[in-house]
């Protein structure tokens, strides 16, 4: 566990120098974590030693996941030291929770949609090359929505 913790660190230390080397807005530990996911995708597949590091990074971060609430705590005290601001700014910090909100809120059900579809075209490609293709062809002309999910 103390190796796969030194490698997750690293990875966050090398995103945060890149961060405030190259003075990108994006924050240094989403760099890092990119980094990471690209070590895990081009040079991780090839040993058996590889795979065990990679198997001890997930195990270790699924125990970090279960400390996660303790990391939001001074969140909520910077919270309330800035209180003053966002009293100041509550409309405009309520907007752009509202809008964010429902922004997601479209773009999810938008690719939602997309994901059924291809899904519906998978599943009627499959039922058209059974003997159960004629039924559901004719139970779709009739305005009857038959489906048949065969496995």
């Amino acid at each position: 566990m103390l190796r796969s913790l030194f490698i997750i660190f690293f990875f966050q230390l090398l995103g945060e120098a890149i961060q405030k080397f190259c003075e990108i807005n994006i924050p240094g530990p989403v760099i890092g974590l990119i980094f990471l996911l690209l070590v895990f995708i081009f040079f991780l597949k090839s040993s058996s030693q590889f795979k065990k590091i990679k198997k001890d990074i997930s195990n270790t971060s699924h125990q970090i996941i279960n400390y996660l609430s303790l990391l939001f705590v001074p969140i909520g005290v910077g919270v309330v030291m800035h209180i003053n601001y966002l009293g100041d700014n509550l409309f405009k910090i309520l907007a752009i929770i509202i809008l964010g909100t429902l922004a997601t809120l479209v773009f999810t059900a938008f690719v939602m949609e997309k994901i059924i579809n291809l899904e519906k075209k998978k599943c009627q490609k499959k039922i058209s090359s059974t003997k159960f293709g004629s039924i559901y062809k004719q139970s779709h002309y009739f305005g009857l929505h038959l489906h048949l999910v065969l496995f």
